[in-house]
Formats: C-alpha cells, sequence, structure tokens
C-alpha cells in the first residue's frame, strides 16, 4: 500500500492567473522491521488543474449532447479527470507527469512540487441555484495492470477582470537575471503578479465619491439617502445613511438587504421569462418615526462569489431597500423646557402606512485571497491509499 497526501501551499483561495503549487508526498507506510514489509512500486503520477461544471435541469436547458462515445473514457486505465463527477469538465490543464517507475522501500517518502497558473479564461469558483463552477487539483496515479486512482484537493478560484496576463508581461521575462537566484526570481515575479492584482482592487473600491438620492413615493420625499462608494470589496462595510429630517412623508421603517441575483441568460432558461433568483446575504432593520438621521452598515460576506457573467448565467449584486411610511402626518411628543419628571409617549394604535421598495445596483469584487482562505471551506489537503 503507499499513501498519497496532496496539500496545496498557501491556502486554498486563488486569483486567477496566480501560480497554484502543489506538495504530493508518497509513503510507503509500512515499517522495515515488519517481516512482511516489502518495497512498493507505481508506475506513473501525473497533476493537472480542471473546472467541473454542473447545471441544475429544472433551472438550465443546455443543448442537447451527441450520441458519440469516447472509447477511450470507458476505459479505467486512460486519465480522465472528470471521470464519476457529476457535471461536465469545461476547463482544464494539461497534464504534468510528476514521476515515472517510482520505487518506495518500507517507510520511505518522496515529495513531488507541481506547479501550474491558475487559468484566466474560466469562470470564478461558484455554487449558486442555476449553476455550479468547482475547481480541483486532480493527482492521478497508476500501478502496473491496475487502474487509474483519482485523488482531488478543491480550491477556490476568485475572478479580477483586467489582471496581468500570466505568467508575466513580456519585458520581465526578458529581462536580465542572475541564474543563481532563479528560485526567489521565480518567487519574486508571482509575488508581484498578486501585489499588482490588490493594487488595482485597493485603487477601484477606495474611490470615494458622494451619491447622493431623494427618496420619494407619490405622495412626496422621504428622505435623503448618501452612499460614498458603489463598488467593494469582499470583506468590506458597505455604509450608507438616511436624512429624514428634509422629508415631508414620516417613515416608520426602513431595511436595507444585500442581495445576489442569479440570472440565467434567455437562450438557456428552462421556461421563457423565468425568474431571476435573489439570495440574501445580510439585513439591516430600523424604526426611524421622529428620527432625524439614521444609519446602516452591511458586511460583504468572505465567502461569497464576486459579479460575474458567462454565456450561461449572470450574477450581479444590489442593495434592496424597502420603506414603510404613513399616509398622514405623525405628531412627534411634545416635551416641556422646564418638565423636570419623564415624559411617556405613546404612539398610535392604528396607521394607515405605504409600503414601497428600491434597488440600487452594486459591484463586489474579489479580496486577498489570503484573507479570504480564513473563511473557506476547503481545506486545501486530501489523501488517498492506493
Amino acid at each position: 500500500m503507499i499513501e498519497v497526501v496532496a496539500s496545496i501551499a498557501r491556502g486554498p483561495v486563488f486569483l486567477a492567473g496566480e501560480v497554484l503549487e502543489c506538495l504530493i508526498t508518497f509513503t510507503n507506510p509500512m515499517s522495515h522491521l515488519s517481516t512482511s514489509a516489502s518495497s512498493e512500486m507505481l508506475a506513473w503520477a501525473s497533476a493537472q488543474i480542471h473546472c467541473q461544471f454542473h447545471a441544475s435541469e429544472s433551472r438550465v436547458a443546455l443543448p442537447a449532447q451527441g450520441n458519440k462515445q469516447d472509447v477511450q473514457a470507458e476505459s479505467d486505465t486512460v486519465l480522465i479527470p472528470s471521470r464519476g463527477e457529476r457535471g461536465q469538465c469545461m476547463l482544464d490543464t494539461p497534464p504534468k507527469i510528476l514521476f515515472c517507475d517510482l520505487r518506495l522501500d518500507p517507510g520511505e517518502s518522496k515529495t513531488y512540487s507541481y506547479s501550474e497558473v491558475v487559468p484566466t479564461d474560466g469562470p470564478p469558483s461558484f455554487r449558486g441555484q442555476s449553476v455550479k463552477y468547482v475547481y480541483k487539483v486532480t493527482i492521478g496515479c497508476q500501478r502496473v495492470n491496475s487502474p487509474i486512482k483519482l485523488l482531488r484537493v478543491p480550491f477556490r478560484v476568485l475572478v479580477l477582470h483586467g489582471m496581468p496576463e500570466p505568467p508575466f508581461p513580456q519585458d520581465e521575462e526578458v529581462a536580465p537575471s542572475n541564474p543563481f537566484l532563479e528560485e526567489e526570481e521565480g518567487g519574486r515575479k508571482d509575488t508581484r503578479t498578486l501585489e499588482r492584482a490588490l493594487d488595482m482592487l485597493m485603487i477601484t473600491t477606495s474611490r470615494r465619491v458622494p451619491h447622493l438620492f431623494n427618496i420619494t413615493n407619490t405622495r412626496g420625499k422621504v428622505a435623503k439617502f448618501c452612499i460614498f462608494k458603489t463598488v467593494y470589496r469582499l470583506g468590506e462595510d458597505i455604509i450608507g445613511t438616511f436624512t429624514f429630517s428634509e422629508g415631508d412623508i414620516p417613515c416608520l421603517q426602513y431595511s436595507v438587504s444585500l442581495q445576489s441575483e442569479e440570472e440565467v441568460h434567455e437562450q438557456y432558461q428552462r421556461r421563457p421569462g423565468q425568474a431571476v433568483s435573489v439570495t440574501g446575504h445580510g439585513r439591516h432593520l430600523e424604526s426611524c418615526l421622529h428620527t432625524a438621521s439614521s444609519h446602516f452598515s452591511l458586511p460583504v460576506p468572505l465567502n461569497v462569489t464576486p459579479g460575474f457573467s458567462t454565456d450561461i448565467v449572470a450574477l450581479r449584486w444590489r442593495l434592496h431597500f424597502e420603506f414603510v411610511t404613513a399616509r398622514e402626518p405623525v405628531e412627534p411628543p411634545t416635551v416641556l423646557q422646564n418638565q423636570s419628571e419623564v415624559t411617556v409617549w405613546m404612539g398610535a394604535e392604528n396607521v394607515d402606512v405605504d409600503t414601497f421598495s428600491w434597488n440600487l445596483p452594486i459591484k463586489v469584487l474579489p479580496t486577498n485571497p489570503a484573507l479570504a482562505s480564513y473563511v473557506s471551506q476547503f481545506t486545501g489537503t486530501n489523501s488517498i491509499n492506493i
């Protein structure tokens, strides 16, 4: 028996265009003192990245697949990285051979390093109501005259549009370098790629310009709303303020929800006019009668998917506002200036109200992968016995 352990270095979250490194260790767990101990052999092992796509049959109508069958795919001695998984493999990198003819004596182990640029032409990791995109590192191993065994390590991919193409700009590739510092320089280039992406994120999400909106209904002005930006990174707080003192209509209550909209493009919808899937990710509710001003703060969760669009589905983000207003003026409590005792104000038992809602589109972008790794559902490690 050979134990295979794969571990993704630096954590299970990456930006598309980054270099992913995975360490794969092969161990013969038998003790050399055991009387039944013997050497173990593996014919070969390879590793590659693939993205698995799965669509909900009740919401997505995919084009019919042809009846043509791949004879090789039916054989368990042919490497198919997505073998046994639901859906279809929509993206994969060329497999890289780790070794051929590996011999492990009892108690011996060997570690191999696999590195690959995370493709930039694929979608981000996403688990929605209509579609799912899941990325995995797949390690294939085979003994002589035996079926191929697959070890998969799932990881998360964040896509930042406009990121420099991998691996590095051409002027850096042709620049003279010290051959004795090749590995160090490679690490620096990878770091610079990530730093450029993070700088781009910071510049885009740090621009603050007040956006003012007059909140009105059919009866008049309710409030003035101010938000300083509409582009946010994962993990940021969305902060907005209301000024009710400038309104003519009393507002009894308001709520703000952070929502994502998952829309299947028309040509792939299972039913004509299919509704958009809306998912809530946080809500702020507040009573505001006789309140001059108020504010809210909604965090963007680190584990959600930033907005994106593919040929099949689009994901957008918005703030959803709901207001409850009074149809008639509500008299505020009166407090005398020389009154020393506490006054209790009893609100009206019945108030005729109107309700209305409003949606404000916003953009949600990725964040530092190291920060997103703290809340990732993936461990970045997996193992198998062969």
